[in-house]
């Protein structure tokens, strides 16, 4: 087989795979925690057997669909942090682009976030800290990356941005999964009281010489 072969075989495979998560997409919107292989594949019109041979099992559709997921709302989020406006305005505006994705697609994130819900006796070992901790994980690190290319912490920065990052991450979800659960307030007051948390020591922070500001 030929190089043009390989090629044209994977773009043809990595568009299967994308229709694939389009059709989960449309599943979990509809089922949430509850989406199972069987209405999958039937939403995509195959048998499960060749869902299975995409993805291995439940937990590896699941790991494509938060893959699928996360990215795009750590464009979000890194949009909101670039966004021509000071930094308190930008802080508001990161935690509310948080807030908005799951209050937008709650049954994305219950499915994402909660799994364990919708398990069944099929899914032995579909647990929340297997499944949904990496994903909180990959965000915590990602933020403690731009905190640190972006603000003068002093000695131990590094150290520094990543317990800013995870526990910014943490709470985060830790506020969010309530709100969206009781809907005690309005988002825009869930926004303000956070970043009022969080204000203090990113007023102090200083701009790291070189780096795109914070």
């Amino acid at each position: 087989m030929d190089t043009t072969q390989r090629t044209d075989q994977q773009r043809s495979a990595d568009r299967r795979r994308r229709e694939l998560l389009e059709a989960a997409d449309r599943v979990v919107l509809r089922d949430g925690p509850q989406a199972s292989m069987n209405a999958i594949a039937a939403e995509a019109g195959i048998t499960k057997p060749i869902l299975y041979r995409h993805f291995g099992d439940k937990g590896g559709l699941y790991a494509a669909l938060a893959k699928r997921h996360t990215d795009a709302l750590l464009d979000s989020l890194r949009a909101a942090l670039d966004a021509p406006a000071d930094r308190r305005e930008r802080v508001e505006a990161t935690l509310d682009t948080y807030l908005a994705a799951i209050e937008a697609r709650p049954q994305v994130y219950r499915f994402l976030m909660h799994p364990a819900e919708g398990s069944q006796a099929g899914d032995q070992g579909f647990d929340v800290g297997k499944h949904s901790v990496p994903l909180l994980r990959r965000m915590g690190e990602e933020l403690a990356q731009v905190i640190e290319d972006r603000l003068d912490l002093g000695p131990g920065s590094q150290l520094l941005a990543r317990v800013w990052g995870h526990g910014i991450v943490g709470m985060m979800y830790a506020a969010g999964d309530w709100w969206l659960g009781e809907r005690p307030c309005a988002r825009a007051e869930l926004v303000r009281s956070m970043a009022d948390l969080l204000w203090g020591r990113l007023a102090a922070a200083g701009d790291k010489v070189g780096g795109p500001g914070f």
